[in-house]
C-alpha cells in the first residue's frame, strides 16, 4: 500500500530537558486503521500532536502525501482531523453552530448538506440546536469527531477516542470508525483499550518512553509473539513435576491438579503429542484439557515490560 504518512528520525527534547520522543521512524499506510498503544507518559500524544503541526520537532522530518508539513503546513492541516483527549468546546454554543464554525476555519465553503451528514451519521441530529453544555458526555464525545470531520478531512487522528464513555457507546463508535475507513479516510487512533485495537486496527505499534519498539499488523503480530497454552487437567494432583517431564517446561495451574504447557504456534511441531505420550508413560493420567491464545493485551504487557 502507498504511506500517506512518513515519520523519519523525528524527536522532541522540552526546554525542560525531556525528551518526549526519540528517533521516531513511522510510515502509516493510506485507507488503513493504525492503532499506536503505550502506557501514560510514553509520547503518543506528542507524536500525534507533532505529526498535526501542533508541536513543532527538534529534528526529523514528516510528510503527510508527500508534502511536508512545516513548508506545506496550511495544505497538509487540511488534509487531517483532531479528535483531543479533552473535552474542549464551547458549551454555550449548539453543535449545529459549532460544526459549521469548524468547517469554516479551514477555509471550506458553507455546506449545509455536509454538516447535516456528519451530525446525522454521529447521532446528534436531534441535538443540532441544543446547548453543548447539556449533552451527555458521550454525546459531547462525538461532538469533537464530528467537528474533526466537519472540512472533510483524508486523515482523522483520534487521542483516546471512547475514553470514559460506556461499552455500547464504544462499539457504536468503532462502526462509525469502519464507516470512516469504508469511505477512504485513513485513521490512526491512540488507546489505553487493548480491544479496541484488537478489534479494529490493520496495524498496531507500540511506544514506550518515546521510542516506538514494535509495528506489525495486528494478525501477524498475534501470531509471531502470541503463545498458545495447552491446560490439563489431571486426574489426580502431583506432589511436583517429573523428571521425566522436565523438558517441557510445565508449570502448575491453580493447583497440583492442572498443568500448563506453554508452545510456540510458529514451530513445525509443538510437541503436545510427545507430551501426552510421556504423561501416560509416567503413569499421569488427564480428565480434560483446553487451549488458550494470548491476547493482544498479553503481547502489548511482555513488550512494555521488556522495554523497561
Amino acid at each position: 500500500m502507498t504511506s500517506i504518512i512518513s515519520v523519519a528520525n523525528l524527536s522532541k527534547t522540552y526546554a525542560s530537558g525531556f525528551t518526549a520522543l526519540r528517533d521516531i521512524n513511522l510510515e502509516i499506510e493510506q485507507g488503513e486503521i493504525f492503532a499506536l498503544l503505550g502506557p501514560n507518559g510514553a509520547g503518543k500524544t506528542t507524536l500525534i500532536s507533532t505529526i498535526c503541526g501542533i508541536v513543532n520537532p527538534s529534528t526529523g522530518t514528516i510528510t503527510v502525501d508527500g508534502m511536508d508539513i512545516v513548508s506545506s503546513y496550511r495544505t497538509v492541516r487540511s488534509m487531517i482531523g483532531l479528535v483531543p483527549q479533552e473535552l474542549s468546546t464551547d458549551m454555550f454554543e449548539t453543535p449545529w453552530a459549532t460544526v459549521n464554525f469548524s468547517r469554516g476555519l479551514f477555509g471550506k465553503p458553507r455546506n449545509p448538506a455536509i454538516v447535516e451528514k456528519v451530525l446525522r451519521d454521529l447521532s446528534l441530529w436531534d441535538k443540532k440546536d441544543s446547548r453543548i453544555m447539556t449533552l451527555s458526555g458521550g454525546m459531547k464525545r462525538r461532538l469533537l469527531i464530528a467537528k474533526a470531520l466537519a472540512h472533510e478531512p483524508r486523515i482523522l487522528f483520534l487521542d483516546e477516542p471512547t475514553a470514559g464513555v460506556d461499552v455500547e457507546l464504544r462499539r457504536e463508535m468503532w462502526d462509525i470508525v469502519r464507516e470512516l475507513r469504508a469511505n477512504g479516510v485513513t485513521i490512526i487512533l491512540t488507546t489505553h483499550y487493548i480491544e479496541e485495537a484488537e478489534e479494529m486496527a490493520d496495524r498496531v505499534g507500540v511506544i514506550a518512553k518515546g521510542e516506538i519498539i514494535l509495528v506489525e499488523e495486528k494478525n501477524e503480530l498475534m501470531r509471531k509473539l502470541g503463545k498458545k497454552q495447552l491446560q490439563l487437567q489431571l486426574s489426580a494432583p502431583l506432589e511436583g513435576i517429573p523428571d521425566a517431564l522436565s523438558g517441557y517446561g510445565l508449570q502448575f495451574g491453580a493447583d497440583k491438579s492442572e498443568l500448563i504447557y506453554t508452545y510456540d504456534t510458529r514451530a513445525e511441531r509443538t510437541g503436545i503429542t510427545t507430551l501426552l505420550n510421556d504423561m501416560r508413560d509416567a503413569g499421569i493420567s488427564f480428565r480434560d484439557l483446553s487451549t488458550i491464545q494470548s491476547s493482544l493485551e498479553d503481547i502489548f504487557v511482555d513488550l512494555v515490560r521488556e522495554k523497561r
